[in-house]
């Protein structure tokens, strides 16, 4: 019998905070980020939610995943570099 992975769910808007969040405490791109993000899920830091959590919320710290969760980091340490002009105009378009 083969293994097949769970399928990949949306990443949901607290996710991208957790990012976030993980970001701002260590403003660093990837990988040293995933480092970041591996500690703060560790500990439950941000709002008290371990790996489990992450994972119901769309963040999955799996080899199959990496590539999804790299693309994530990317996107919210781009927004984050960019300032608030960009943050307010893609919550205009959404």
């Amino acid at each position: 019998m083969v293994a097949r992975p769970e399928p990949v769910s949306a990443v949901s808007a607290d996710a991208i905070e957790f990012v976030r969040f993980c970001y701002r405490r260590r403003r660093v791109g990837w990988p040293e980020l995933y480092d970041e993000m591996c500690a703060v899920a560790g500990r439950g830091l941000f709002r008290g939610w371990d790996a489990d959590e992450l994972g119901r919320n769309g963040i999955r710290f799996t080899l199959l995943e990496m590539p999804a969760l790299a693309g994530v980091v990317a996107r919210v340490v781009a927004e984050e570099r960019a300032g608030p002009a960009v943050l307010v105009g893609a919550a205009a378009s959404a």
